[in-house]
């Protein structure tokens, strides 16, 4: 045979497959139909199981065996994905364990960040709550946390991201510890300040303290300095804290303006990180399971079995129901070695049928789903 017939053959087969592929969802719509009415669940891994292994014994090749167990489980996803969409149409599926409000509840709210007076998750804060605001600081994420577990705060104030540094990874792990969740966030320019007391000039500093990120992104103008002794600090805050109070003008601190204005320092020199465009994004988080109703984010986290394709069969749920995935996160398991947790952004409010659709599959086909806030 030539090319030409060759290809016209592909196409008659083709045809045919979509043919019995649209009969195959058909009876996929009649096994939904049959789960509704009485109430079975979606996902079997035992009959899928089952059925991948009667299909590659049909084949004959150990290439036509990868390929034909590849194209089955995708058959076998979409079939289970039409039977979510006519469960979530049907009413059949449970309804998610959040409450959407008109407004957070803010008034006489307390609420709680890690560090000390003058750290950006401060001035986070007061952006996003205002400066009136009932709140007290701690010295760790952990404690924070605890704070609004506890009910000693109503909200508490973290740092999530940084647009050079990346991740605080603590913080996602504390994410799934805890029993909170995120409502909303707030994203702050990040210009770090070379702080010193009012009688320092430059020539004066021996030591600078801070944060170990702080340092690193102020390295460039640091190695301007190479006499300047760097010490790290557990928060920009406290180092600013640290040379008001010892008062000793061989000492600089790198933190913000907010940090100067608070302990009375001077700023020696301004925008001392080399990174224009440098933003931290800040989570706020509560111990209630709720969203606002304007919402257009979605947190999650989820674990996968550890075997291939695992993931890609997660990921396809976003695919299905066309939703936009903007982040995606893994961290390591401490149970389970070079096993992951992955943690997922994506647009979309918990009210629409598309999310609960995709959370469906996702809580019955991934290990460990949850929902970490809509905000």
């Amino acid at each position: 045979m030539d090319l030409l017939e060759i290809r016209d053959q592909i196409d008659q087969i083709d045809g045919k497959i979509v043919e019995l592929y649209e009969k195959r969802m058909e009876l996929s719509r009649q096994v939904a139909e049959f789960k509704i009415a009485t109430g079975k669940k979606v996902f079997d891994k035992a009959r899928e199981e089952e059925k991948l292994a009667k299909v590659k014994a049909l084949t004959h090749t150990e290439f036509n065996c990868h390929g034909i167990e590849e194209l089955f489980e995708q058959i076998m996803s979409m079939s289970r994905k039409l039977q979510y969409q006519l469960l979530a149409e049907n009413g059949s599926l449970s309804k998610l364990p959040f409450i959407g409000v008109d407004q957070l509840d803010i008034e006489k709210s307390r609420v709680v960040f890690q560090g000390a007076d003058g750290a950006y998750s401060q001035a986070a804060m007061e952006q996003f709550f205002g400066d009136s605001i009932h709140s007290f600081h701690v010295d760790t994420f952990r404690e924070a946390m605890s704070a609004i577990d506890e009910g000693s705060a109503d909200f508490a104030v973290l740092p999530i991201e940084n647009s050079t540094a990346g991740i605080v990874s603590e913080i996602y792990d504390l994410l799934v510890e805890f029993e909170n969740y995120i409502v909303g966030e707030q994203i702050i320019k990040i210009e770090h300040c070379l702080l010193a007391n009012k009688e320092a000039t430059l020539d004066t500093i021996e030591t600078v303290y801070s944060h170990p990120q702080s340092l690193l992104q102020s390295s460039k103008y640091l190695n301007q300095h190479k006499n300047w002794q760097q010490i790290s600090m557990q928060n920009n805050a406290f180092a600013a804290k640290k040379v008001a109070q010892e008062m000793d003008v061989t000492q600089a601190a790198i933190a913000s303006e907010h940090a100067a204005k608070i302990y009375g320092l001077q700023i020696l020199e301004r925008g001392v990180n080399h990174a224009e465009n440098n933003s931290t994004r800040f989570i706020i988080v509560t111990n209630q399971k709720i969203f606002k109703k304007d919402a257009k984010k979605v947190s999650i986290c989820f674990e996968v079995a550890h075997e291939s394709g695992s993931l890609y069969h997660m990921l396809s749920h976003f695919i299905y129901n066309n939703l936009n995935m903007n982040k995606i996160e893994s961290r390591p398991l401490s149970e389970r070695n070079w096993e992951y947790r992955f943690f997922i952004d994506f647009d979309g409010n918990l009210s629409d049928s598309s999310v609960k659709n995709a959370l469906r599959g996702l809580r019955d086909e991934a290990r460990n789903m949850k929902i970490l806030g809509n905000y």
